[in-house]
Formats: C-alpha cells, sequence, structure tokens
C-alpha cells in the first residue's frame, strides 16, 4: 500500500516537473525578448542626443529633463497599471502595454521640438508602467513559487543583455537616411515599429491560464494548478490575517528599501544616458563604433552580476555583497573624474561591476523580508520609486552641463550616494513578517 501511494507520489511529481519545464521553455525565452525590446526602448536616446541637439535645437538641460520624464510617467501610472492587469489578465494587459509602448517609441522619430519630446517621454513612461509587475504576475499563475525565483533572475538578465546590444543595434541603425528622415528617425521608428509587431506574437504565444494552453496536457494542467492552489492555502494557512498593505507602507524597513533602490537607479541611469557622450569626447568616432564602445562596460557588468551572484551563494551575507558593489561603483564614479576622457570611460567600466551588481544583488532582500501575499504589490512600489532616479540623474546632469559646462559634480554625487547606500544596507532586515518558507515563493499582486 505504502508502496503504490510512493509510486502515484512520485508520478504526481513528474508531471508537475514535465509542466515546469514546458512553461518555462514557452514563455520565459519570449519575456526575456520583451524586456530586451523595452529597455532598448527606454533608453535608446542616449545614442541620438548629438543629432537632436543638431537638428531640433535640443540641449543638454531639455535632454535631461526629457530622458527623466519617463520615470515620472512610470512611477505615476504604475500601481494603476497593476491594478487593471489583475481585472483584465496578464495574456491582455501585457499585450496593451507592449502595443502602446511601441506606438510611442515609433512616434519619436516625429518629434519636432522640446514639448513634443516632453510629452512623448512622459507617454512612454506611461504606456510602459506595469511591464514588470506584470510579468512577475504572469509568474505566480504559471510557476510554483520554488521556481518563480530562478524564472524572475532570468526574465531580468534581459535588462543586461539590452545594454550590451542596444549600442552596436542604435550605432546601425543611425547610418540609414532616406525617405525624408534622418538616422536619428530610423532608430526609433524601427526599433518601436518592432515592439509593435513582436505584441502581435505575444498575443498568439501566450496564454490567459494553464488550462487554456494546448502545449500541456491535461495531467500537467491539472498538476500545475493543483500545486500553486495548494501554495496559496498553504500561506493563508500560515498567516490568517493579511498584512495590511498601508501599514507595510509606514515601515520602516520599506522606506529603506525605496532609498536604497532609488540610489541605485541614480548611477545607472546617469550612465546609461550620458555614456554615449562621454565616449565620443574620446575621439572622432562613427554612431556604430560609439554603439560598440558603450557595450564595453555592460558587458563587464554581466560577468560581474553572475560573479556577485555566485560568490553571495557561497557566502551569505546579502547586505554586505550589495555594499561592496556600491563601492566598487562609488570607486569607479568618484575615479571617472580625475582624468580624461578614455580615463572616466576606463573608470566607468569598472563602476559598472558594482552598479549592475548592487541592483540584482539588491531584490532577495525585500523579497525575503515581505510577506507572499502583498510582495508583488511592494516590489512594484519599491520599483516605481527607486526608478524616479532615472528622472533626478539624467536632469541633474542635463542642468550641470547645460549651466557649467561639466557634469563632474554630477559624478561626485553619485560616488557619495552610492557610498551613502553602502551603509544604510546594513539597516535593511532580510527576516520576513510572517511564513518565512513562503516570504519569497509568491509574488501575486493581491492589492495595489
Amino acid at each position: 500500500m505504502k508502496s503504490s501511494i510512493a509510486g502515484m507520489n512520485e508520478g504526481a511529481d513528474s508531471v508537475l516537473s514535465s509542466a515546469i519545464t514546458k512553461v518555462k521553455r514557452h514563455v520565459l525565452p519570449l519575456f526575456v525578448i520583451m524586456f530586451i525590446v523595452n529597455y532598448i526602448d527606454r533608453v535608446n536616446i542616449g545614442f541620438v542626443r548629438t543629432h537632436m541637439e543638431h537638428d531640433l535645437g535640443i540641449g543638454a538641460a531639455a535632454y535631461g529633463f526629457g530622458a527623466g520624464l519617463f520615470f515620472i510617467g512610470y512611477a505615476l501610472f504604475e500601481v494603476p497599471s497593476n491594478m487593471l492587469l489583475q481585472k483584465v489578465g496578464a495574456r491582455i494587459w501585457l499585450t496593451r502595454i507592449m502595443l502602446t509602448w511601441g506606438l510611442v517609441a515609433a512616434g519619436m522619430a516625429f518629434i519636432q521640438n522640446e514639448t513634443h519630446f516632453y510629452i512623448l517621454r512622459f507617454l512612454l513612461g506611461v504606456a510602459e508602467a506595469g511591464f514588470f509587475p506584470g510579468v512577475i504576475y504572469y509568474f505566480t499563475r504559471w510557476l510554483p513559487g520554488a521556481e518563480r525565483g530562478k524564472a524572475i533572475a532570468i526574465f531580468l538578465s534581459g535588462s543586461a543583455v539590452a545594454s550590451l546590444i542596444s549600442g552596436p543595434l542604435s550605432g546601425l541603425l543611425l547610418q540609414i537616411e532616406g525617405l525624408g528622415m534622418h538616422g536619428w528617425q530610423w532608430m526609433y521608428f524601427i526599433e518601436g515599429m518592432f515592439s509593435v509587431c513582436l505584441c502581435v506574437f505575444v498575443w498568439f504565444w501566450l496564454d490567459a491560464k494553464p488550462h487554456d494552453a494546448k502545449w500541456l496536457t491535461r495531467a500537467e494542467q491539472d498538476a500545475l494548478v493543483k500545486a500553486i492552489d495548494d501554495e496559496q492555502k498553504a500561506r493563508e494557512a500560515a498567516t490568517p490575517v493579511r498584512p495590511s498593505l498601508g501599514k507595510l507602507l509606514k515601515d520602516r524597513q520599506i522606506i529603506l528599501f525605496c532609498l536604497i533602490y532609488f540610489f541605485i537607479q541614480l548611477t545607472i541611469y546617469a550612465a546609461t544616458f550620458w555614456l554615449p557622450s562621454i565616449i565620443k569626447k574620446m575621439g572622432e568616432m562613427s554612431d556604430f563604433q560609439v554603439g560598440l564602445f558603450n557595450s564595453i562596460p555592460w558587458l563587464l557588468s554581466i560577468i560581474g552580476m553572475y560573479a556577485f551572484a555566485s560568490f553571495s551563494a557561497k557566502w551569505k551575507h546579502q547586505q554586505a555583497w550589495v555594499a561592496t558593489a556600491l563601492l566598487i561603483a562609488a570607486a569607479g564614479m568618484f575615479m571617472s573624474t580625475t582624468g580624461g576622457p578614455i580615463f572616466a570611460f576606463v573608470a566607468i567600466c569598472f563602476a559598472a561591476l558594482g552598479f549592475k551588481s548592487a541592483s540584482s544583488l539588491f531584490w532577495p532582500i525585500p523579497q525575503a523580508y515581505l510577506d507572499a501575499r502583498i510582495a508583488a504589490a511592494v516590489i512594484a512600489l519599491i520599483n516605481s520609486v527607486g526608478n524616479l532616479g532615472g528622472f533626478v540623474a539624467p536632469t541633474t546632469f542635463g542642468l550641470l552641463e547645460q549651466h557649467t559646462g561639466s557634469i563632474q559634480g554630477g559624478l561626485y554625487g553619485l560616488a557619495a550616494t552610492s557610498i551613502i547606500a553602502a551603509i544604510i544596507v546594513f539597516a535593511a532586515r532580510m527576516t520576513p513578517k510572517s511564513a518565512p518558507d513562503l516570504a519569497v515563493a509568491d509574488a501575486a499582486p493581491k492589492h495595489a
């Protein structure tokens, strides 16, 4: 009898394992591609700054402000988008997000002045809002908790890959001229319309729920749904009283998480939007050559991310690893002020090892601390507040260059904020409020 039960359990585990493998093969590559396209449409303005200044008269301050406006729209509409996603479903909403951001990104090709630039950058942020939590929500409906963290890590690798390929890709597209459009217009249009075309594939490729997936057998569908439902029941039994999101927003730890991630994003987006300009000061280069040089720091950052992830897994003390990465970023940013453009580029390559690694090392801390049933809502909040660094950094750098002719003061500021973040990260706790064995497992947004 016991052997019969054991055999049944092994059979059920085998079916569930098969279902999980199929889900990851079916959706993960697509989500990584979506994130790559998303990130390129967000940051490609860094490669056309001088072109827009020449053709449209958009100076450094206007460029920095417009680059940052994206993050205002993104932050304001992240939570409302998350709420709508839960009502209409992830498949519909993710397709809608991709369609609208693609159209707005393509529309950047037709801007004629600063006002158009400001409006479309803000609208691009509005359009993209909800993409990150939307993907996280999709994972919660399709993968058990033990597999979800791995899937999220693979998904987030898309931003590193996008940083690596965006330079050469944009450099190639900038060489297109014709039909009355300049290279920078073709770059915006082609990259934006690729998103529009991809959203059609997304609509037909994604399924709303496991029982809609024809590529899963009925037994696999049932096993997947049962595993996810059982996890939810166990969570609710462990913590019958759902923590209040309002109460958590007053939690000092949540404020710390927002502040740390804000400081990390300051450095990432300052480098993202201003690095091509620093590279152009190194000598006469074509747009494609600038793009190739722009890929070097991001290639190094990918190596750094994997190295830090391995170290932190072997020698566990997440706060210490985040702090170490932030101090490397601070040292690189400070060194970039002490020499010429070539030395500054080398120093930022060194800094990239730190600030991108800090970003990936940071997320396990709030995930471990938060109650699972509200984790995604709070993570969306942290992501929104942190991404405001994408507004502050380019806006400040633009004003500094416009009025002083140099961004040196901004680089000093980034070094200082990275050091501050490295200190306060030790105050961030990883002890979950409740249900510690499930805290990382779920990211289902129950409230927004």
